[in-house]
């Protein structure tokens, strides 16, 4: 029997491409096709199928986000990351989220399927890389606990906070990517996910939002 599958990426031109090749490999039936998770979590809703294909960096709700809601709402489907990336604030959120399985868009046919098998058994579809990774993180023994503290607003996360700060304090997306140790691209997509979130158009009022919400102190503010 076919795997039913759903395929979320924001990119036409990739998007089209994995439906393509899915469609040439045994064991897939390819049911839906989304362009970022608020479509994806929707066509799961619709179509229920056994696995997504879940693109990380979307517009509207992000990968991690659309699997953490599918994961909820919908525990018969399974969710296997297929991303650029395989950095640790790519990496972790996203099996945090629920997802089963994490490949790199490198990733072969035969690997996809093997992939798509495994989380339908029980299993981790995981690609090398990432199983070296993650081998990797539990040598350096387990991360620092977060310190508790309120809720943050929004739902943001720690790491999209850190960054809304940095903003606050007139950091260029290269000088946050320098200070938190991570790439552009994942400075540009904290933003992404951090301005969808609060409902701000720009970087102005991304200042504005954490000023007022008391998240970041103007310039010259006394410190009590």
């Amino acid at each position: 029997m076919n795997a039913r599958v759903v395929v979320a990426d924001d990119q036409s031109v990739v998007r089209e491409g994995i439906v393509m090749l899915l469609g040439l490999l045994p064991g897939i039936e390819v049911v839906g096709s989304a362009k970022d998770g608020e479509e994806a979590v929707a066509l799961v809703a619709e179509l229920a199928p056994d696995v997504v294909l879940m693109d990380l960096r979307m517009p509207r709700c992000d990968g991690a986000e659309a699997t953490r809601r599918i994961r909820k709402d919908h525990p018969g489907t399974q969710v296997v990351v297929l991303t650029t990336f395989a950095d640790d604030d790519s990496l972790f959120p996203a099996l945090q989220a629920g997802a089963r399985g994490y490949l790199t868009k490198d990733a072969g046919g035969e690997e996809i399927v093997r992939a798509v098998q495994a989380v339908l058994s029980g299993e981790a579809g995981l690609s090398p890389s990432v199983q070296r990774r993650l081998l990797e993180r539990v040598a350096m023994g387990p991360p620092p606990s977060p310190v508790s503290g309120p809720q943050l607003p929004d739902s943001l996360t720690p790491r999209e906070l850190e960054v809304l700060v940095l903003i606050a304090e007139g950091l260029s997306n290269t000088e946050i990517a320098r200070r938190l140790h991570i790439s552009q691209a994942t400075v540009k997509s904290h933003i992404n996910n951090l301005f969808a979130k609060t409902g701000v158009r720009d970087r102005a009022q991304a200042v504005r939002y954490a000023y007022v919400r008391g998240l970041a102190q103007p310039p010259g503010s006394a410190v009590t």
